[in-house]
């Protein structure tokens, strides 16, 4: 059975006690704090210096507990232009790579005049739809364009709820309010982290995908059939003007993602493009200039030679970890927003 739901034998709707949920992505997915942070919420340069570090302290460990010690597999045997000419040609192939995906992510920008004029009529015709919905111009601003929905959706769940006060089914009654308030209480948490958010960063999306919108949705269709006996023309209304601005928030939010997506993999291809460039010289300098004769001494009871290596190893691994940093991000998003609607693929709340 998927999340949500809750149907009886017989294909009838039955009575759902949980109808609420956590106000985060973390807490839904109970997930950890420090995996997510991770994952997501952790600056990519920063992600991208913590593998580094762990690259160049496991080489040095590797470097002085295995033996015959490393200054003797490099004074006996070509172990430097083994490692650094294969790296040299990795950069190279991995450069072009990139150059690749970033031409695939700018292609989706070009196009004839006509398939322009569409791009742009579409967006318009998003853009109105949406001041219509919200009653103001829509803003220009991200993280204001999805406040800003969010905060539609919260005051018409209010009505909703006003809507529901002359009822007579009290369990209707419970369950709508036990619904508006987690649902207010998720806006809530939304929008404080959308004020101020500025899109180039992840904080834009990151907010975003707290906000559990489908689930909403899926609960508006739920309550609407379960207790259609008790829905009068105002809460009819009430639940159609709640379905509305919940599912518009589903458009809005791809097309944010969509943005940033194309802005990090563009971003990550300048980074490594930028990286690849001392990497290439730190590869081509230890082919060219170092062997076993050239560094002799010790630092801190390690071999100069091994110091040399592991920094030179760890600053050609920079644009490929880089790419893990990103990468690392962009899938797990992608994981997390597979669905667009009422059809949640996570174990949460089953």
């Amino acid at each position: 059975m998927s999340e949500g739901d809750d149907s009886s034998d017989d294909g009838t709707v039955s009575k759902q006690s949980d109808v609420s949920t956590e106000n985060t992505m973390r807490a839904r997915a109970g997930e950890s704090r420090i995996k997510l942070w991770v994952l997501l919420g952790a600056n990519r340069l920063f992600v991208t210096g913590v593998l580094c570090a762990i690259i160049f302290v496991g080489f040095i460990l590797f470097g002085i507990t295995l033996n015959p010690p490393f200054y003797t597999r490099v004074a006996e045997g070509d172990v430097l232009g083994t490692i650094f000419s294969t790296m040299t040609s990795a950069l190279i192939t991995g450069v072009t790579l990139v150059v690749s995906i970033n031409q695939l992510v700018i292609s989706q920008e070009n196009g004839p005049l006509g398939d322009q004029h569409t791009r742009m009529s579409n967006t318009l015709d998003f853009r109105t739809y949406t001041s219509e919905l919200i009653g103001s111009v829509t803003p220009a601003d991200p993280s204001a364009f999805l406040s800003t929905i969010v905060e539609t959706s919260e005051k018409r769940a209010e009505r909703l709820r006003e809507a529901v006060d002359g009822c007579d089914n009290d369990q209707f009654i419970d369950e709508v309010d036990e619904f508006v308030g987690s649902l207010t209480e998720n806006a809530d948490t939304v929008k404080g982290k959308l004020d101020g958010a500025t899109f180039g960063t992840f904080d834009v999306l990151f907010a975003a995908l707290d906000y559990n919108y489908s689930y909403k949705v899926f609960q508006v269709e739920r309550l609407r059939e379960l207790y259609s006996d008790d829905v009068d023309e105002n809460t009819e209304a009430a639940l159609d003007d709640l379905h509305t601005s919940l599912v518009m928030f589903g458009p809005a939010r791809e097309h944010i993602k969509t943005l940033y997506f194309q802005w990090a993999l563009t971003s990550l291809s300048q980074l490594i493009v930028y990286a690849a460039i001392p990497a290439l010289l730190v590869s081509g300098a230890m082919l060219a200039f170092v062997d076993g004769a050239t560094f002799t001494g010790t630092t801190a009871g390690v071999s100069d030679i091994l110091w040399i290596t592991s920094g030179a190893f760890t600053v050609a691994l920079v644009p490929f970890f880089l790419f893990v940093s990103y990468v690392m991000r962009i899938a797990t998003v992608a994981k997390r927003t597979l669905a667009i609607g009422p059809l949640i693929l996570r174990d949460s709340q089953r």
